[in-house]
Parts: C-alpha cells; structure tokens; sequence
C-alpha cells in the first residue's frame, strides 16, 4: 500500500463508507491536498474539539526528524499528532481524530498507560491489538443480538445474503481505522477489518448519522478505556468488509459469498461487546 497518491477532491464518494467522514471534511477546502495548519484549524472549531486524554487540543503538526518523545507520548503530552504533507494515510487519520475524537484520545491514553508498564525493549500483545484497531478497525453496531452472533460465528452468507434485509434494518458499520480507509480509496478482495462489536437499542437506526457517530464514539471509548478488554488481537472480531451489502458492486449476486478465500470460516473467539 502506497503512502501517498494522486489527490482526489472526491475521495468521499468512493464508498459509503467514508459518510462518517463528511462532516469533518466538509470543513476543509478540497479542490487540494489540505495542510497540516488547515486541518489543525478545522479540529478547533468542532462542536467536540479533539483533545489528548491529558487535556491538551489536538494539533496537525509536521513529522520531526529526531523524535524526542514516541508517537503516542507526543499526541497525549502536547496533543501533536504528526501528519505528513500529501499523504492519504496521515490525512485520513486526522479525518478519524476529528470524528471518533473521544475514541481516539482512549486509545492514545491506553497506548501510554501499557508503554509505561511494558519491559523496555518488549512491546506487549496488548498494545499490538491497539495498534490494529487504530489502523484497520471496525465499530459494528446493532441492535441484533442474532446479527452480532453471525459475526462471531463467521457465518458470512447468512450475515450479508440470507439475512440481508435484517442486517440492513438492525446494523450499521462505522470504520474506525485509517488505514482501513486508505485500503477503500481502491478496495481489492481481501480486504478485512478488526471489529469491536456494540449492542445498542432498536432505537439506534432511528437516529440521525451525526447521533449515531457520537453514541458509537461514546461506546468505543469506553470500552478502549476498560483494562477488562482489548487485551489481545483476538478479542477482535474479522470483519469481510466487501461483504456489507452496498459497499461494493460486486456484493449484489449471491455467488460473491461463497469465495472462501475470502469469507473464511473461523473458530470461536472471546470477541469485545460492549452492551449499552
């Protein structure tokens, strides 16, 4: 995967998934790459301001070449985060700070709090399954206990053909990964995310977009503040992401999910929920 690529002003409409992101983005000008100091600009005039869990706002800053403190330590001691000019992946990651802001100052303040009890030189699992929510995760909200199970469960077809209207009507993927978004700009079979699953009441799908993107914000942060949880990759559920209905063309005939390459089957796993 690239780093940096042409600039596309339409980069939202490439999947429904980067509709959490318009919000955010509509603050910016995008007619070109937006800089560093723009991005900085927009965070501080959002409804929520996007703030390390030690208080300090959130700041776009350019990479130093001799760092001082780790990337982590930075973002939660100064509230810098570094964001490389013309680049999808770092300009993708400031779009998430400044949707999921709640979300990622507790995964910013977990990466810390392990460093601090790690052994010098020995990064542990848990920081590992941090970093893959950071960069490729999925918040999977329903109000489906059936639709959660499916995807513990790895019953692909069922989940996104058989019971598809189901799926439609009871749950909504939000993509917290950055990462995972600069795979969508040009998605290849294969394509997989690492979910945290989140019950939420029959009223959820009623609410408007922005509302959902607060309650999931709200949900995820909780529980990346929970030390119960998240310990380990796996409690991290694989999500086919292809495979929800409407995200990609090739989803609309039934035969797409029988491609076990990629809607592997699995076993059982002690996946995060976090019922609210």
């Amino acid at each position: 995967m690239t780093t940096s690529r042409t600039w596309d002003p339409d980069f939202l409409t490439r999947s429904p998934a980067f509709d959490v992101l318009r919000e955010a983005a509509g603050y910016l000008d995008l007619s070109t790459w937006p800089s560093a100091a723009a991005l900085t600009r927009v965070a501080s005039q959002l409804p929520v301001i996007p703030q390390s869990a030690s208080g300090r706002s959130v700041a776009f800053v350019a990479p130093q070449s001799i760092e001082s403190l780790s990337y982590e330590q930075r973002i939660y001691d100064q509230g810098e985060v570094a964001c490389r000019p013309e680049d999808w992946h770092d300009l993708l990651n400031a779009l998430v700070w400044m949707t999921y802001p709640r979300a990622k100052a507790a995964l910013n303040a977990r990466h810390v709090e392990e460093m601090a009890a790690e052994v010098p030189g020995k990064r542990g699992r848990t920081r590992d399954a941090l970093t893959l929510f950071d960069e490729g995760g999925a918040i999977v909200c329903s109000s489906s206990v059936a639709m959660l199970d499916l995807v513990r469960n790895f019953q692909w077809k069922d989940l996104f053909w058989r019971r598809r209207e189901e799926f439609r009507a009871s749950t909504r993927v939000f993509i917290f990964g950055h990462a995972m978004y600069q795979k969508l700009l040009d998605p290849f079979l294969g394509v997989s995310a690492l979910a945290i699953l989140q019950a939420v009441p029959s009223g959820f799908g009623h609410d408007s977009l922005e509302e959902q993107i607060i309650r999931a914000d709200s949900m995820t942060a909780d529980v990346l503040q929970g030390r119960g949880v998240i310990q380990t990759p796996r409690e991290l559920a694989p999500l086919p992401i292809l495979g929800i209905p409407g995200w990609f063309a090739e989803n609309s005939v039934e035969s797409f999910y029988d491609n076990q390459n990629y809607f592997r089957p699995g076993r059982m796993r002690a996946f995060a929920l976090a019922a609210r």
